[in-house]
C-alpha cells in the first residue's frame, strides 16, 4: 500500500498551508469573536483556485479528486473550524450535486460561479422538526402550471445568509415516501426566499448558519435538479462525499489542537523543566498525536475509495465517527496541557474545543454513523 501524498498534491497542501498560516490564523480568533464570515479570506482561496478543488476543470474547478480537497480542507479546519466549514459546505453540498446531478445549463448557470469562487453554495435539507430523520419534511414544492410554487421552513443551514445558490430538499409527492423528495436551485434573491435567523452558536461562528423561510417561492421548471423524486437518492450521494470533508475537517481541527499544546509543553517549564518532560503530560501528547494519524488514515482511505470508484458508504462513515470524536477529545486535551491559559481567547485551544463539538453533529450525528455502519456490517 502507498501511503505518500503525491507531488502535486504535496504542492496543493503546502501552497494552501502558507495562505493559512499567513491570512487566516492571524485573525482566526477575530472573525470568530466578531461572528464575521470573512468574504475577503473565500475570495482570495478563489484566486487560488480552491474554490472548485473537486470540480472538472470544463466548470471552473480544479478537476483534482476528493483526496486532494480532504487536504486543503484539513488545512483549513487547522486554522479555522468556521472557515473549514463554510469551505467545506459550499464544496461538498453547494457544488458537488450540480455537477453530480445537473444539466448543462444548470452547470454553466450554477456551478460555474461557485468552483471559480465567484459565489458560495448552501444546502438546505433539516428542518425544525426533522432532527436525524432528515426525511420527515414539512417543505413542499407544488406544481402550479409551468412553475414550481415552494413553501416551508430550512433550519442549521450552512451559508444561507452569504450564498448566491441554495440546493433546497422538498417534498413533490407526499404519497409517495423518499422517492417523493426532489431537489430545487433557489436563488436568495427569489421572491419569497428570506433568511429569518442566523444562529448564535457554541462556535464556528465566523460561519453562518442560519433559518430560512420559503413563502410561495416560484420557480420555473429549470430549476429543478435532476429529476423529480430523486431528491433523497441524491441526498444520501451527496453526505458520502461531504462525510469525508468532515472528516478532514475534524482531523484539521485535531491538528490545531496538537499544534498548540505541543508547542506550550516544550515552552512552559515548571519545577525547571518544560512540562513535556513529565510523564502525564508526554503521555496525553502522544495519545492525541495518535488519534490524528488514526483519523487522517481513515480519512485518505476513505478519499482514496471515492476517488477510485470503491464502495465509499462505511468508509466515509467510519472516518467521519472517528475523525469528529477525535477533534473533539483532543481540543479537550490540548486546553488541559495549557491550563488556565487554554481556556483564554489569547490562546486556539477553547476556540478548538467549542468548533470540534459540532463535527459530531453535523452532517449525521455520531449516533447516526454507527447505525450506518452497523447497516454495512449486517447488523
Amino acid at each position: 500500500m502507498d501511503f505518500a501524498v503525491s507531488a502535486e498534491d504535496r504542492m496543493i497542501r503546502d501552497t494552501v498551508r502558507e495562505f493559512c498560516e499567513n491570512e487566516i490564523e492571524p485573525i482566526a480568533q477575530e472573525v470568530e469573536s466578531e461572528h464575521r464570515f470573512p468574504a475577503d479570506v473565500f475570495e482570495a482561496l478563489g484566486e487560488l483556485d480552491m474554490m472548485g478543488v473537486p470540480i472538472s476543470e470544463e466548470y471552473g474547478g480544479l478537476g483534482a479528486g476528493q483526496l486532494t480537497y480532504a487536504l486543503v480542507t484539513e488545512e483549513l479546519g487547522r486554522v479555522s473550524g468556521g472557515i473549514g466549514l463554510s469551505y467545506a459546505a459550499h464544496v461538498s453540498l453547494g457544488a458537488k450535486p450540480i455537477e453530480a446531478f445537473g444539466t448543462e445549463a444548470q452547470k454553466r448557470r450554477w456551478l460555474e460561479p461557485l468552483a471559480t469562487g465567484e459565489g458560495m453554495g448552501a444546502w438546505a435539507l433539516t428542518e425544525p422538526n426533522s432532527g436525524s430523520d432528515a426525511s420527515d419534511m414539512d417543505t413542499t414544492a407544488k406544481k402550479d402550471g409551468d412553475e414550481w410554487v415552494l413553501n416551508g421552513t430550512k433550519q442549521f443551514i450552512t451559508n444561507a445568509s452569504v450564498a448566491n445558490s441554495v440546493l433546497v430538499k422538498a417534498v413533490t409527492d407526499p404519497d409517495a415516501g423518499y422517492d417523493g423528495i426532489s431537489t430545487f436551485i433557489v436563488d436568495p434573491d427569489d421572491d419569497g426566499f428570506e433568511v429569518t435567523t442566523v444562529w448564535d452558536k457554541m462556535g464556528l461562528n465566523c460561519s453562518p448558519t442560519c433559518e430560512i423561510a420559503l413563502d410561495d417561492v416560484r420557480l420555473s421548471e429549470d430549476r429543478l435538479l435532476g429529476a423529480e423524486g430523486e431528491g433523497w437518492t441524491q441526498t444520501m450521494k451527496t453526505l458520502e462525499g461531504g462525510r469525508i470533508s468532515i472528516a478532514a475537517l475534524s482531523t484539521g481541527l485535531a491538528q490545531g489542537a496538537y499544534d498548540a499544546a505541543r508547542s506550550y509543553a516544550t515552552e512552559r517549564e515548571q519545577f525547571g523543566k518544560p512540562i513535556a518532560k513529565f510523564d502525564a503530560i508526554r503521555d496525553t501528547i502522544v495519545d492525541m498525536h495518535r488519534k490524528i494519524e488514526r483519523a487522517r488514515l481513515l480519512t485518505h482511505k476513505a478519499a482514496w475509495n471515492y476517488d477510485n470508484g470503491e464502495p465509499v458508504t462505511e468508509a466515509s462513515a467510519l472516518a467521519k465517527l472517528d475523525a469528529s470524536e477525535a477533534a473533539r477529545e483532543v481540543a479537550e486535551d490540548a486546553v488541559q496541557v495549557l491550563g488556565g491559559y487554554g481556556y483564554t481567547e489569547d490562546f486556539a485551544p477553547q476556540r478548538f474545543y467549542r468548533d470540534a463539538k459540532l463535527m459530531e453533529i453535523g452532517e449525521g450525528t455520531s449516533e447516526i454513523q454507527h447505525l450506518i455502519i452497523g447497516r454495512q456490517l449486517g447488523l
